[in-house]
């Protein structure tokens, strides 16, 4: 069972911006068109993330493939569990505007998909991980057990050493 959850470890960041512009393009497309529907093929694609990675996302698996072949200059190995992280606070906001919608209406869910459509766009365009940056806060304050990620509780040098920002 351990292995059916398991979540990839390091991960390919090529594969998880990708992703990343995927929920953007799905949550825009969510936004603008009101078809609050989506929300539940949002919902989803951050709930299998969450539980094993790429493996039961079907956006999940086209951005493993095709990710590193659009995207070459992405393609470095990132810590997995501050990823796992990032995918449960979209679980946690899709799932939030799920529930707003089915129990108020669209129109005073579709505004949380702002932060999410925010998050997503630093992620895909910018590599810069809101979800990745908050785990390694939370590890700094003993919140999340060092253990989890060593290398996590410092994820700037971590992206210095992958070749983002300045050298």
């Amino acid at each position: 069972m351990k292995r059916f959850f398991a979540f990839p470890n390091p991960v390919n960041d090529a594969a998880a911006r990708t992703v990343a512009l995927g929920v953007v393009s799905l949550s825009l497309v969510t936004f603008l068109s009101g078809q609050a529907w989506l929300l539940l093929v949002l919902t989803y694609g951050f709930l299998a993330r969450v539980a094993g990675g790429p493996r039961y996302s079907p956006l999940g698996r086209v951005a493993v493939v095709t990710g590193p072949r659009l995207f070459p200059g992405w393609v470095k190995s990132v810590p997995g569990p501050p990823k796992r992280f990032a995918q449960t606070l979209g679980l946690a906001f899709t799932l939030a505007a799920t529930v707003t919608w089915l129990s108020a209406s669209w129109l005073d869910a579709r505004w949380i998909l702002l932060p999410l459509i925010g998050a997503a766009l630093l992620e895909g365009l910018g590599g810069v991980c809101v979800g990745c940056t908050i785990f390694g806060w939370l590890i700094r304050a003993g919140v999340v057990p060092e253990r989890v990620c060593a290398e996590c509780g410092d994820l700037a040098e971590h992206y210095r050493r992958a070749g983002y920002g300045a050298e």
